[in-house]
């Protein structure tokens, strides 16, 4: 959730380490600081609560300098965002530490470091980290050693970045739950929590393991076990260009994502489609010999990526013939499982380092699972390079905390699973061919379902001044309907909630008024008509409704009904065409709002703690 930056380098560092921050602002924070070695070998720290601008105002009014440093933007765990609270965390001013995670023995630590004298500042469990680390050197260790000595003692998740007076010439960094990439250059080398932060430093990186510790000096970088054996790890070279994560014309990240999604699409589906099947290689080597064995899918992932597997529940078991069970991830490892013979093990993330599913995957593992998949949008990430089999959904960078091509991109890769499972099971070549020309032609009319961007704005404006919104739909669209309230709360800060429409009469008919919009999903299919006679009943106690219909639906604008028509679509891609119009109506009405759209209060995009 935080986001970590180190540099060391023959130049100074200050403009590396606040533009890495910059780039890494879509992931949630509430404070950001900057520690660096000045020319004559004093550690200077600069923080602030708020935005990176705030850090770059004080920068402005005190210029810092150094060949070596560490950045960080915080979002709050343990402690109120303040500047107090904020990274980096010294001790004595001689040893400097940024870190992600959360120490859960924290308390521990500190009760033993305030015995011998040593003073906090803060109420962070970061800070324990950094008087640890200071006590071992002043045993003699070795900065190195005294970082290893110190992650011993540490129990839970971390990422850390450690920089000290005494070895001004090193960077130490150390991985365990909680993600770090290294950054290779000429003459400089750089840490970060993902390498969209040096992008525009770099194009090759070292992805840590966890339990990997690593020394950069400006002419190596050096990486050691828990036992301070060398190991050796790949050097991946990245594509991804310095302004991919750019607004260009924009007004925001997440307008620009929205429209990005028939593009998204496209991408996502390339090479895996021939002769009217999706093809088994798109998950990897050996996954059509491993799909042969699979009777039974648990799908686990968090929040929209939880409503994926939600739709694709459906899917599977409507298509393929194939039971299917989706749980929350934060839920899955808590509770005993009985583990079905010939079961896939899904795991959903678009940065693929959720903390809650990565405990959840290796909690899998464990229990012996047939065979582990992974569907991502980073293909070096945790999530993907511990699963047996991955399927990545090309999105490109996702910004915008909120997400939407993430999500649309997931429905199409998970589709592509139901097919691929679905062909050995229940699911006929004829309707398989039918449902991959349905793929075919789905960004152009997801394009369509964007021109409906100008009617939208109007509806939000009626969004204004709510409070509450209900959503409402039936099927594989209820999970779209949740998607939708989701998109609603987390950017405009209206509390939206969905429900299945048949579940209306057992409750939610008493939330109903006219100060509460009703927002619907009517594609026309089998339940159409059911899904009607719930909107009466909404419509019959004043409620004021809002339906997305399918083109041939057979309903009508009328006083207290506002209808907007959404290009006819087969229902099997009807959740995924359906999902663009409630992104929009979230958008519009955040900025009605006022909110910021792209960086949500209290919310973070990589959510890397538990």
């Amino acid at each position: 959730m935080c986001g970590i930056v180190g540099a060391i380098s023959h130049r100074d560092v200050t403009g590396i380490l606040v533009e890495g921050l910059k780039r890494l602002e879509y992931r949630g924070y509430d404070s950001a600081g900057i520690a660096v070695i000045d020319a004559v070998g004093a550690l200077k720290r600069v923080r602030r609560k708020g935005k990176i601008r705030e850090l770059e105002a004080a920068l402005d009014v005190s210029p810092t300098a150094g060949y070596l440093g560490i950045a960080h933007t915080r979002w709050a765990t343990h402690g109120a965002p303040s500047e107090r609270n904020a990274h980096p965390h010294l001790c004595r001013d001689a040893v400097a530490v940024v870190h992600n995670g959360i120490i859960e023995n924290h308390e521990s630590l500190r009760a033993s470091l305030e015995a011998k004298g040593y003073i906090f500042e803060s109420e962070t469990d970061t800070e324990t980290i950094v008087h640890q680390i200071s006590d071992f050197m002043q045993q003699g260790l070795s900065l190195m050693d005294a970082v290893r000595e110190t992650t011993k003692l540490l129990e839970g998740a971390y990422a850390i970045g450690v920089i000290a007076t005494a070895e001004p010439k090193t960077l130490i960094a150390a991985r365990q739950g909680s993600p770090l990439v290294v950054g290779l250059g000429e003459g400089e080398h750089f840490i970060a929590s993902d390498i969209f932060a040096l992008v525009a430093e770099t194009q090759r990186f070292v992805f840590l393991e966890d339990g990997d510790m690593v020394a950069l000096t400006v002419d190596a970088v050096s990486i050691f076990d828990r036992d301070g054996e060398k190991l050796e790890r790949p050097v991946h070279e990245t594509g991804l260009a310095a302004d991919a994560v750019e607004r260009g014309d924009y007004r925001h990240y997440m307008q620009k994502e929205i429209h990005e999604q028939p593009k998204a699409i496209t991408k996502t589906l390339e090479g895996r489609l021939k002769d009217g099947r999706v093809l088994d290689a798109a998950f990897g080597e050996g996954a059509a010999v491993a799909f042969d064995r699979i009777r039974h899918v648990q799908i686990v992932a968090c929040g929209t990526s939880h409503h994926a597997g939600l739709v694709a529940r459906y899917w599977l078991e409507d298509i393929a013939g194939i039971r299917c069970d989706v749980e929350v991830a934060s839920e899955f490892r808590y509770r005993r499982h009985v583990v079905t013979e010939g079961t896939l093990f899904v795991t959903i993330s678009q940065s693929g380092e959720t903390a809650d599913t990565l405990a959840a995957l290796k909690e899998a593992i464990r229990l012996g699972y047939d065979s582990t998949l992974a569907i991502c949008n980073v293909p070096e990430s945790s999530m993907v390079r511990g699963s047996d089999f991955h399927l990545m959904t090309r999105a490109g960078p996702e910004v915008g905390v909120a997400s939407t091509k993430a999500f649309t991109t997931q429905l199409v890769a998970l589709l592509m699973l139901v097919l691929v499972l679905g062909r050995r099971h229940a699911l006929g070549q004829d309707r398989e061919r039918a449902i991959v020309k349905e793929l075919e032609s789905l960004s152009a009319r997801v394009a369509h379902a964007l021109t409906l961007e100008h009617d939208i704005q109007q509806w939000a404006e009626r969004f204004g001044d709510k409070e509450h919104a209900l959503y409402l739909g039936r099927g594989p669209q209820y999970p779209v309907a949740m998607e939708g309230a989701l998109k609603l709360k987390e950017i405009s800060y209206i509390h939206a909630e969905a429900y299945p429409a048949g579940e209306l009469k057992h409750g939610p008919l008493a939330l109903i008024d006219d100060e509460m919009p009703v927002v619907a999903v009517a594609p026309n299919d089998e339940l159409l008509e059911k899904l009607k006679s719930n909107l009466q009943e909404v419509h019959a106690r004043g409620g004021e409704l809002y339906v997305f219909a399918g083109a041939g639906a057979s309903m009508d604008s009328v006083p207290g009904v506002k209808l907007l028509r959404v290009a006819e679509t087969d229902e099997v891609v009807a959740p995924i065409v359906f999902t663009i119009p409630l992104q929009m109506l979230a958008y519009h009405v955040a900025l009605i709002k006022g909110t910021d759209v792209d960086q949500p209060r209290n919310l973070a995009k990589s959510v890397t703690v538990e």
